[in-house]
């Protein structure tokens, strides 16, 4: 390949891979052709991308892009997959994807920073997305000031239903009251 044609195709690479902090590194050896495309389309439907690049070309791309601690995952034939709204989640559909193809190895995946190896995929799948982060964080927040307001409602309540029963009571009382009392007032007049 020459030169020119590697600084075209490392400039495009790094048009598509701008804004890109988060990625994950697979591997694809031993999948056929129509598998390949079923495994993109169903990324794609996801909002993922999975790009297949020389890996010289790809550490360049990403070094210029503030991320050559990522390229160091590229090591033999695998393709660089990001997109989604985390890493998490594009490790999560390759994981279920690797089930139905077991050539399609998640070799390595790199977020804010940090670098997970094979053997750290499975427990980077179970780590929050950034939506069940924050809805984690919103019910810690709001959890104590429930909890304060059921303190504060319930023993007002107690004594509502308290006084709600004496209240009823005495209405039962008066209205035993006054229908002895017609009664009396009732037999009087009869005679």
């Amino acid at each position: 390949m020459s030169k020119p044609v590697k600084e075209l195709l490392r400039k495009e690479l790094i048009k598509r891979l701008e804004g890109v902090r988060q990625l994950a590194v697979v591997g694809f050896t031993g999948v056929d052709a129509p598998t390949n495309n079923a495994i993109r389309a169903r990324l794609r439907s996801k909002d993922i991308r999975m790009l297949v690049v020389k890996n010289a070309l790809a550490r360049q791309a990403l070094a210029t892009l503030g991320l050559a601690e990522a390229g160091k995952l590229l090591e033999g034939p695998c393709a660089v997959v990001h997109g989604a709204d985390s890493v998490v989640t594009v490790v999560r559909e390759l994981l279920d994807i690797g089930k139905e193809s077991p050539n399609l190895t998640v070799k390595a995946a790199f977020m804010d920073g940090d670098v997970f190896g094979a053997d750290q995929i499975e427990r980077l799948s179970r780590f929050p997305t950034r939506e069940e982060a924050i809805g984690q964080v919103v019910q810690c927040v709001l959890s104590p000031g429930a909890n304060l307001a059921g303190c504060l409602i319930g023993p007002g309540g107690q004594i509502a239903a308290i006084l709600k029963a004496i209240e009823e009571k005495a209405q039962a009382a008066d209205g035993e009251a006054q229908g002895a009392g017609g009664g009396a007032q009732a037999a009087e007049a009869a005679a």
